[in-house]
């Protein structure tokens, strides 16, 4: 049974998209995630609010194995949103990852061009923790310093950040959700492990 989305879409939607857009400009922000809907498992309230809002019939979305595994989460999306659904990161304008300790590296996610960097993969990673201490961010949108930590994730993944702002204006950005919120890396982002 196809499970609903948002009860007013109109005015949901736009509150999501606010949250997303407060998260993307001041990194290291979480933000809680209220009346989102319901999804399929493994796929979290606040990744699907954040899919529904940002995504539509253009948008080639990659499922990581846990969340393709079930079939209702792409009967979901592609119902809610008319997204097509990809069988590579590399093709995917939206990544969605249930299983954050085996992300794959962000390399493999496409990354844009210079003269076309918004065809970068924003990816939308499930994560069972995350808290405002540990990593140090700095960069744009940020006036000091911030910090923020997630897990579980690969152990690389500090690393990755690195090599991916290397590359900006390409490069992947990042949605951590939670059950309840989201915070955002964008590739613009220097992170660096706690001190």
């Amino acid at each position: 049974m196809l499970q609903p989305a948002f009860d007013d879409p109109v005015r949901q939607s736009q509150a999501v998209f606010r949250l997303a857009l407060r998260a993307m400009a001041a990194p290291g922000t979480i933000v809680a995630c209220e009346g989102c809907p319901t999804p399929p498992m493994p796929l979290l309230a606040p990744a699907a609010a954040l899919a529904l809002t940002l995504c539509d019939f253009e948008t080639p979305v990659w499922l990581d194995g846990p969340l393709a595994q079930n079939p209702d989460v792409a009967s979901f999306l592609r119902f809610h949103t008319g997204a097509r659904l990809v069988p590579s990161p590399a093709q995917a304008l939206f990544g969605l990852v249930a299983d954050s300790a085996r992300l794959p590296a962000l390399a493999s996610f496409a990354q844009g061009t210079s003269d076309y960097p918004d065809r970068s993969t924003t990816l939308l990673v499930q994560v069972e923790r995350l808290e405002a201490r540990g990593w140090r961010l700095e960069g744009p949108g940020l006036r000091r310093l911030a910090r923020l930590w997630a897990a579980p994730l690969p152990a690389a993944f500090v690393a990755e950040l690195g090599a991916n702002r290397a590359q900006f204006p390409r490069g992947v950005d990042i949605f951590l959700t939670t059950y309840r919120s989201i915070a955002a890396l964008p590739r613009s982002l220097r992170v660096a492990e706690a001190a």
